[in-house]
């Protein structure tokens, strides 16, 4: 410690998160948590404060699936933790390792109306692998162990740590205060609570020295069996047009991201990619297709699903044609058989998996599959030609797709996609070519607004030296913007482009057509780069699309320095996703 002040809980959950390599909390200060994040501190680890704790949630949540390992948030009690179960229930249906840690009210005050004091437990509970309630300051070290080794095991997602004020705080202090709260008096009442708080104080701190070594716990990654990758391995090889569809778990094992694109290209499959695994074959790979998905999946009589449910993003199951053999390779059990029952299910982790099949099949089946590869490129291209010509500029405000072809142009070769919105972003992910593995973040099937500022801090710290890009759809917008003073504050230097077009579009498109009321989809065309200019960003508004060019190469210079850019972009109308209506 830097400080001759007496160690507290607080130094033990930092030692515990340094001992694991953790480099960085993300927070909004509350009382309950302070000795947290001043034992943090004192270790070196980086501190982020943010406006909102969901973002704080959000912010881990990126660095987590950007590293492979957990990302870490300290929230304060009661509303504290409310505020974050939009970002928790994103990262437990993303399968993305976080560990968030809670205050609590003291001890022996719980459940007696003290400051901000909830039962906790069955709030956060459902959206966590794991709440871990402590009741013992010695138990503090350890539980960041366990939590940090359940959160990458198995199936990944989110766990919780309950830590009460009083376990954080000092012994010495802890005790002059309970010896305050029990009073002087002679009375027998007041005799009984003096003695209740001092044993209660005893069983707190019992057993809190020494300072336990922390040692990291092994993470159990499973494995499919050989049973199913001989099968798969064979499916594959009789298949005329196979197909894999390869989704953001196969790249839970961060570290194995360039292994799993080389094993990819052995394997010579054509492949579709999604969340995160969007970018794993770099910008033009030839085996990569992205567009008509549907079509093909239809077309294909072997489907590989690499970390992929049958959710309504295959419309449950109904894309793959029934008579298709069905391969999943899945962590969890559940979502390789959800609405429909594979023909081979591999249970285990699918990158590792892919990584198998490419070596039981050395010389790949990319020369026998030519025809098949080819036919799905021609349609590939004849669709790029497509978004081509919907790109012309055209009416008021710029061409969205015209927009998002001059960002695929002007990002640089290292940047990193951020995604936060419904229609524009929709878009982008048409439009868009991630660089690499690991550059593309996007909510997952949660389909959560407001994720774009914490994501974008996450991917800042997970992966510093990176041109970060922001997509916001101008209703998703408003959740991120008080973030914009964070990311001044931290000086996080990312490029946001603001798709303004007055409207909640993915909602409007449709229910117009539908119930022919454009009821509560209405917005204004706001003055988004003032507000960031308020916060000391740097602001740009684009109203033509002549002006496009020169707003992106002004931003990109300017978030080299540090300093934050929002680019207003005012839209025109766009037909682009018509008929994009998801139930």
């Amino acid at each position: 410690m830097t400080s001759s002040r007496a160690p507290h809980g607080g130094d033990r959950v930092a030692q515990a998160l340094a001992a694991h390599g953790v480099r960085c909390i993300f927070t909004l200060c509350g009382g309950h948590i302070s000795p947290i994040l001043s034992g943090a501190k004192a270790l070196g680890i980086r501190i982020v404060d943010v406006r909102d704790e969901a973002t704080a949630v959000f912010a881990a949540d990126a660095l987590a699936r950007l590293s492979g390992r957990p990302g870490v948030a300290a929230v304060t009690a009661g509303p504290g933790i409310s505020n974050t179960i939009t970002a928790l229930k994103n990262a437990q249906l993303a399968q993305s390792p976080v560990l968030l840690i809670g205050g609590a009210a003291p001890t022996a005050l719980q459940g007696r109306g003290a400051l901000q004091d909830i039962d906790q437990r069955p709030l956060v509970a459902p959206h966590v692998k794991r709440f871990f309630k402590l009741r013992r300051v010695c138990e503090l070290a350890p539980a960041i162990t366990q939590a940090l080794a359940l959160a990458q095991s198995g199936v990944p997602g989110p766990v919780f740590i309950e830590c009460p004020v009083d376990m954080l705080y000092d012994e010495a202090s802890i005790r002059q205060w309970y010896a305050s709260a029990a009073g002087k008096g002679r009375s027998l009442p007041e005799r009984v609570l003096r003695w209740y708080l001092q044993r209660h104080v005893q069983r707190l701190f019992a057993g809190s020295t020494p300072v336990p070594a922390v040692l990291p716990l092994p993470v159990t990654q499973p494995q499919a069996s050989a049973s199913a990758l001989r099968q798969a391995s064979r499916a594959l090889a009789q298949a005329q047009r196979p197909l894999l569809v390869i989704g953001s778990q196969a790249l839970v094992d961060a570290g194995q991201a360039q292994a799993l694109a080389e094993a990819v290209g052995q394997l010579g499959v054509p492949v579709y990619l999604s969340g995160m695994a969007r970018g794993l074959l770099g910008r033009n790979h030839p085996l990569q297709v992205r567009h008509q998905r549907r079509l093909a999946l239809r077309e294909a009589d072997c489907v590989l699903l690499a970390g992929v449910p049958c959710d309504f993003r295959l419309d449950y199951g109904q894309h793959v044609r029934r008579s298709a053999r069905l391969i999943a390779s899945n962590r969890s059990t559940h979502d390789a058989r959800l609405n429909r029952r594979p023909d081979i299910a591999a249970i285990g982790d699918a990158g590792a998996f892919i990584r198998a099949l490419a070596q039981q099949a050395p010389g790949g089946h990319a020369g026998r599959l030519h025809d098949w590869v080819d036919s799905l490129r021609q349609r590939d291209a004849a669709r790029e030609m497509e978004i081509d010509q919907q790109a012309a500029p055209g009416g008021d405000g710029v061409n969205p797709v015209a927009l998002l072809r001059a960002i695929e142009q002007a990002a640089a070769d290292n940047a990193l996609f951020v995604a936060d919105g419904g229609d524009f972003v929709a878009t982008a992910s048409y439009v868009l070519h991630p660089r690499a593995p690991l550059t593309w973040l996007d909510p997952g099937a949660f389909g959560t607004l407001g994720v774009g500022a914490g994501f974008a801090l996450g991917a800042a710290l997970g992966q510093p030296g990176r041109e970060i890009w922001m997509i916001f759809g101008d209703g998703a917008l408003g959740y991120s913007l008080i973030e914009f003073d964070t990311l001044v504050r931290h000086r996080i230097g990312i490029i946001a482009v603001v798709g303004n077009d007055a409207s909640w579009s993915q909602i409007a498109r449709e229910q117009v057509k539908m119930l022919g009321d454009d009821v509560a989809t209405v917005l204004a065309r706001t003055d988004y780069h003032r507000v960031a200019e308020g916060f000391g960003a740097h602001g740009i508004v684009v109203h033509h699309q002549n002006e496009v060019p020169a707003a992106l190469s002004q931003a990109r210079a300017v978030a080299k320095t540090g300093q934050p850019v929002l680019i207003n972009v005012w839209l025109a109308k766009s037909d682009f996703r018509e008929g994009s209506l998801s139930m």
